[in-house]
């Protein structure tokens, strides 16, 4: 083993001085090399975008990236792909170590059920605000004779009409039958007085009103299902708007 001669101070000097610098390249690469090594380890990587990728794709692309996934969640939402990620957590771009855990929500593959709100007597408005808040689309609006103008009168699901508590899908669409306000409209009133019941609720229609009260009376001079009395009556100057009622008295007995 070689022996380092400390007999001159020159000697003694250069050797305190090689300690000296390699208790310096020591000190420096400790906190300049391991020190950001260790610290900074894992911690760039880039979260990448997960939104629609489905559960092989997300599982292949974390893997790839020393990332993993758990599903934290799973929600309906009409149309969007099902079993595909819609939320996650870190948000796309956080910076994240590796081996990170990421908290994904998946679409479910069928809707939920949920109790169908009653619209009826709401206004557009209002019954579109509903819809909304249980998860509910507004489909096609249509609108018919009647004195409230822009109130819901019917609510429909695949073209029939479904009442109140009624369980449909989430998301499903909602159809409105909603007034016109041409109730407003006046004009005179129908004359049906001495005409068959059949062909009296056809004029009546056929005038935008509805047939009211139909009331069962005798009379042996006309026939049977002869209108012999109307409310209102047609008398001149008397008005009716659409979507109205007119009661009628019609010689019985009568069928329902």
């Amino acid at each position: 083993m070689a022996k380092i001669s400390t007999r001159r101070a020159t000697d003694l000097l250069i050797h305190v001085g090689i300690v000296l610098a390699l208790l310096a390249v020591l000190f420096l690469g400790f906190f300049f090399v391991y020190l950001p090594f260790t610290t900074n380890h894992g911690q760039s990587i880039t979260v990448p975008e997960l939104s629609g990728l489905s559960t092989d794709e997300l599982k292949t692309l974390l893997n790839d990236r020393d990332l993993r996934y758990e599903v934290s969640d799973c929600t309906y939402v009409a149309g969007v792909e099902p079993l595909t990620v819609y939320i996650q957590y870190p948000r796309p771009g956080a910076k994240v170590k590796e081996g990170r855990k990421i908290y994904v929500t998946i679409t479910k593959l069928t809707a939920p059920m949920v109790p169908m709100p009653k619209l009826v007597d709401l206004t557009k408005r209002s019954a579109e605000l509903t819809l909304r808040s249980n998860g509910l689309d507004l489909g096609t609006i249509s609108y018919k004779p009647d004195l409230a103008k822009n109130s819901v009168l019917q609510q429909l699901y695949n073209g029939q009409e479904v009442k109140a508590g009624m369980p449909v899908p989430k998301g499903a669409k909602i159809d409105l039958v909603l007034g016109d306000g041409l109730g407003n409209t006046t004009f005179d009133v129908p004359d049906v007085i001495g005409k068959p019941l059949d062909e009296a609720r056809l004029i009546i229609k056929g005038s935008n009103l509805q047939v009211g009260t139909v009331i069962s009376v005798e009379d042996p001079e006309k026939e049977v299902g002869t209108v012999v009395r109307q409310k209102p009556e047609p008398r001149p100057g008397e008005r009716i708007r659409v979507g109205e009622t007119v009661d009628l008295w019609v010689v019985g007995p009568l069928d329902n």
